[in-house]
This record gives C-alpha cells, sequence and structure tokens, in this order.
C-alpha cells in the first residue's frame, strides 16, 4: 500500500494513479482515509519514495477490443503477453467494470448448446446464455475439461480468463489443452500467481470485457473463467490491504458484493439481436469442501454446477464429473421427453449402483436377490464407459450421446 497526501478533493475509489516521475508506477485507490489516499499498485512499489508525485489519470480502465484479438493472449490491462507484436485496437473501448444487463430488458436463454463434452451434454444440458459453475479441488482435470469444450463446443467465439495460473502452465494449456483449431477462435487473458491482486482481479474483469464485445457484435461467445476462487482470493487481499475486517473464513464483505457483479454480466444481452454470454466458471473447493463461502455463494448465483470428483479420478474416468451431484437449472427447457425420460432412467441407474456398491465390494449382495439391482449393476459400467472421454477422442454431438446413451440402456443386452 502507498499513502499520498494532497489528492483528497479528488480522488476517488477505484481511480487509476500513476506514481513516480521518469518510469511511473500504476496504481488503483483503494481506500479513502481523511486526507490521505491510500493506493495499491499494479507492479513492484520498489523505487518509490516520499516526495515523490502521483497524478491522478483521466479515464476509467477499458481495453480497445477488436477482431484482431482473436487467437491472441493478453495480459488483464490489454497488452500481448505471446510475444507476436501489438495488437491492432478496436473500434470502441471496453469498460472493466461494467453493469449487467438489465433483468427487464433481457433477452431468455437460447436453444441447446452442444459442449462437445458426453457427460455435460447428457447430464447437464446446457442452454446459450447459461451460467455453470465447475466445481473440484486442485488436480481433478479442470485444466483438461476447458481445453475440450473450448475446442469442442458449439459456439463463434472463446474467451478464457486464466486468473492466478502457474506461470509454466500458461502455454502448456495452450497449445496441449486447447491446440491450434481452439486458438484460433479464442482470446486469452492471463494473470499469473505472481501477478499484483489488482491484476490477478482485473484479469476476470477483463475477460468478461471482451466476451461482451464479441456478443455485442451479435455472436454466440463461450467465456470460462478458472478459477472464481482465485478471483476471489485477490479480492480478500485487497479488501484487507485497504481495511475492511475479516468475515467468513477471512473473506472479506467486497467479496461477496463483487462476485455477483461479475457473474451477472455473462448471459443474454438486453437486444435479443445481439448474441450472448454463456459462461463457464471454475470453483477450486478447497480440501474438496464444496459448502466453503466462495463455491457456496457462486452455486446460489450460477444456473447450475457441475462436480468433479477426485475419487472418480483416481479410479482412472475422465473428465471426472460425478453427475449425481451435477445439476442443470434449465435441462426441462431443453430435453424433449424421450430423452429426460432417458436421463432419469441412467440417473436411478447409477444412483442404486453407486448405493449397492459396498455391498458388492464385501461380497454381501447375491445377484437374483432383487431384479432392479441386478439390472442397475449389469448397465451402470456400460453408462461409465459411455462418460468417459479423451482429450484427443472424436466430438461427439448432443443427438450422437443421446443415441449412445440409449443403447447403452438396452436391458436385453446388458448381460445380467
Amino acid at each position: 500500500m502507498v499513502s499520498i497526501s494532497g489528492l483528497s478533493p479528488w480522488a476517488k475509489l477505484g481511480d487509476r494513479l500513476a506514481l513516480g516521475g521518469k518510469d511511473p508506477i500504476m496504481a488503483e485507490v483503494v481506500a479513502l482515509h481523511g486526507d490521505r489516499t491510500e493506493a495499491m499498485p499494479f507492479g513492484s512499489p520498489a523505487g518509490l519514495g516520499y516526495g515523490d508525485h502521483a497524478r491522478l489519470l483521466p479515464a476509467g480502465p477499458a481495453l480497445p477490443v477488436g477482431p484482431g484479438w482473436l487467437g491472441r493472449v493478453v495480459d488483464p490491462q490489454g497488452h500481448p503477453i505471446d510475444g507476436r507484436g501489438p495488437l491492432p485496437p478496436g473500434p470502441r473501448l471496453m469498460p472493466l467494470h461494467a453493469d449487467p444487463p438489465a433483468p427487464g430488458t433481457r433477452a431468455r436463454l437460447g436453444p441447446r448448446l452442444d459442449l462437445g463434452v458426453r457427460a455435460l451434454d447428457l447430464f447437464a444440458t446446457c442452454r446459450q446464455g447459461q451460467r455453470l459453475g465447475l466445481f473440484a479441488a486442485s488436480g481433478v482435470g479442470k485444466s483438461s475439461l476447458l481445453g475440450m469444450l473450448a475446442r469442442d463446443a458449439a459456439c463463434d467465439v472463446v474467451v478464457l480468463g486464466l486468473v492466478g495460473e502457474r506461470g509454466r502452465e500458461l502455454r502448456e494449456f495452450i497449445e496441449d489443452d486447447l491446440g491450434p483449431g481452439g486458438m484460433a477462435r479464442s482470446v486469452v487473458v492471463c494473470a499469473t500467481s505472481d501477478a499484483s491482486p489488482l491484476l490477478r482481479r482485473d484479469a476476470a474483469f477483463a475477460a468478461m470485457a471482451v466476451a461482451e464485445h464479441f456478443a455485442d457484435q451479435g455472436l454466440h461467445v463461450l467465456l470460462l473463467i478458472d478459477t472464481v476462487t482465485r478471483f476471489a482470493m485477490a479480492l480478500r487481499e485487497i479488501g484487507l490491504a485497504a481495511g475492511e475486517p475479516p468475515a467468513t473464513r477471512g473473506y472479506t464483505p467486497s467479496v461477496f458484493a463483487a462476485l455477483p457483479r461479475l457473474l451477472e454480466r455473462a448471459g443474454p444481452r438486453a437486444d435479443a439481436q445481439v448474441g450472448m454470454i454463456t459462461g463457464l466458471f471454475t470453483v477450486l473447493v478447497e480440501g474438496d469442501d464444496h459448502d466453503e463461502p466462495v463455491a457456496d455463494a457462486v452455486r446460489g448465483i450460477l444456473d447450475g454446477h457441475v462436480v468433479l470428483d477426485r475419487r472418480i479420478g483416481e479410479g482412472g474416468r475422465y473428465p471426472a464429473i460425478d453427475v449425481l451431484r451435477s445439476l442443470s437449472r434449465t435441462v426441462p427447457g431443453c430435453l424433449a421427453e424421450a430423452e429426460w425420460a432417458l436421463v432419469r432412467r441412467a440417473r436411478g441407474v447409477l444412483s442404486v449402483a453407486a448405493e449397492m456398491a459396498d455391498l458388492v465390494r464385501l461380497g454381501a449382495y447375491r445377484r437374483g436377490t432383487d431384479a432392479a439391482v441386478d439390472e442397475a449393476l449389469a448397465l451402470a459400467p456400460r453408462i461409465e464407459s459411455l462418460l468417459a472421454q479423451g482429450k484427443s477422442e472424436p466430438r461427439c454431438g448432443v443427438a450422437e450421446s443421446f443415441a449412445r446413451l440409449a443403447a447403452a440402456l438396452e436391458v436385453g443386452d446388458a448381460g445380467g
């Protein structure tokens, strides 16, 4: 934190400052205390000293987004970090901090969206403009799943916001998970874990601003932010430095005020003629606790949640989606009656098989005791095999996924 005197009549919360003379350091006003203005630098404050000048910048943070940003990697301030030269400026500036569309004028959700991941298309079917949360602990395959979505989802543009990622993982994700085809239609906004909390916070807002630009051009945008948890952690650092009292598990009250301001900007736009932003937001649950404060708050804002389970991944099935704990709130509006019947039956089969797993493993259940259990034990492995999907597998559409699920539920071929 940097304490500044002489700005109190003009400075406001959120204003940007230039600190120092020859090579000024960018900072943001985060607190006002009488005649003192408290600012947090975007970079290292090394070199600043008593008597250095602070200058208020005239405009708020905004990005000159344009079509030339596709296929590029930028930081939250719009500077290219992929070594491919400067970015061509777009026709207008997109503000980082904007209001969500008015709820009374917002368009309805669009048709069913083909995500290209069978487990999601079958058991957490998504519509255009929906917002889903991907809840998982570390090392369960979130990045691989995001790469599959970015490559295979039926959308026009993909915007990825990587918040607090490890520096070495950026190129690995782009080259291995995303691939040239996925990168060609994507814009990646990245702030690594060593960046200041202001930059890590702004990575999510910048990704949202980029998505809003392309949606305003009439395109369907898939917005992937990884992770909302690190966004909340950055907000916590800023709030504590500004003097906010810690509340739930050390998170300051401003964290829970900022989450809906970010997440509500995704979805259908106010004009039905423009595009939509379908948002998938990952949540890093600490210690596999899916009821921790950030996860609980995000789950209440979004239109559904997808749970990735470490035990499923350890068993060798990827993506490690626990379909029984995953839910899309828009499923009744995007599935035909026959499809909905297939999903209900498959969920019932998996539920019975999960309940009987321990008894079967101990040898305490004998086949023939209960017909429903026998059927579930015969069909569940076939459903699990259908849910397994490698990164290099050919794309599978929604219609094909339901056809394969129907075939997996054919009792006559179940072999038991």
